[in-house]
């Protein structure tokens, strides 16, 4: 089997997520200054094979777009220009950055590391990764 990569996609940086070949496990990649996102992408699928590309698609609570939306649509059209045999699909981000910021405190990380905006993508990734996979085995 091949790999699952979760976007996690902002203006500035980008959180990345994977599971292990198996698709069993999430765990947070690492994260990318949006501007080398793509560079990084196609080295990455060099190295690894991935399936499925799963991108957080932002919307307000009652399902309208929020101010990234339409940036996040601008980047699937690149993605899928560049890497047209990998499958893309949406997950709902609502919520996840917050998720993200108390998952770190339970996990007892330090203060000055949960202040680093890249954690809390790469955490929120892993978030979207993970219920993913945890609405295929339902």
């Amino acid at each position: 089997m091949a790999r699952i990569i979760c976007i996690d996609y902002g203006g500035k940086r980008t959180g990345l997520a994977v599971t292990d070949p198996l698709q069993i496990i999430a765990s947070s990649l690492t994260t990318v200054e949006t501007k080398e996102l793509m560079p990084y992408l196609k080295k990455y699928f060099l190295q690894e094979q991935v399936e499925l590309i799963l991108i957080g698609e932002p919307k307000n609570w009652d399902e309208s777009d929020t101010h990234a939306t339409q940036m996040v649509h601008d980047f699937i059209k690149r993605l899928t220009k560049e890497f047209p045999a990998i499958p893309i699909q949406t997950v709902d981000e609502r919520y996840t950055s917050k998720m993200a910021s108390q998952a770190m405190v339970e996990m007892g990380m330090k203060k000055k590391d949960r202040q680093k905006k890249g954690n809390v993508d790469q955490v929120a990734a892993t978030i979207m990764l993970q219920e993913y996979l945890r609405s295929k085995e339902l």
